[in-house]
């Protein structure tokens, strides 16, 4: 966006202080083709800072797939270890009652063997 700038005001504005004609209307000119070329417009900024928002919503985002991505494996990770080790308890309880099982039948047979002799 181009800015309105009143070159004949501000040579007028010059002379008034004392400067020669010429040099004002050359100061003017100069103003207006070097000086108000580079200044910076609320529409300059504005499309600036939305590149920059739009390129950080996108590393964001990247960042973000990156790391459901990890926590998915790392969940996957975890259930396998817990199965396992539910894999195992069974196996181990299994054991036990067997063994429990085992137990109270010598129990039972003491049992007999003793009302036997009685």
């Amino acid at each position: 966006m181009a800015f309105a700038f009143d070159t004949l005001g501000y040579a007028k504005r010059l002379q008034e202080a004392g400067v020669p004609v010429g040099q004002a209307e050359a100061h003017a000119t100069a103003a207006r083709d070097f000086i108000m070329a580079e200044l910076v417009t609320k529409a300059d900024l504005k499309a600036t800072i939305d590149a920059a928002v739009a390129r950080l919503d996108a590393r964001i985002d990247a960042h973000s797939t990156r790391l459901d991505g990890r926590i998915d494996a790392l969940a996957a990770r975890s259930d396998a270890r817990i199965d396992l080790l539910e894999s195992k308890l069974d196996k181990l309880a299994l054991q036990i009652t067997v063994r429990l099982g085992a137990v109270i039948a010598a129990s039972v047979a003491v049992l007999a063997a003793l009302a036997k002799l009685s």
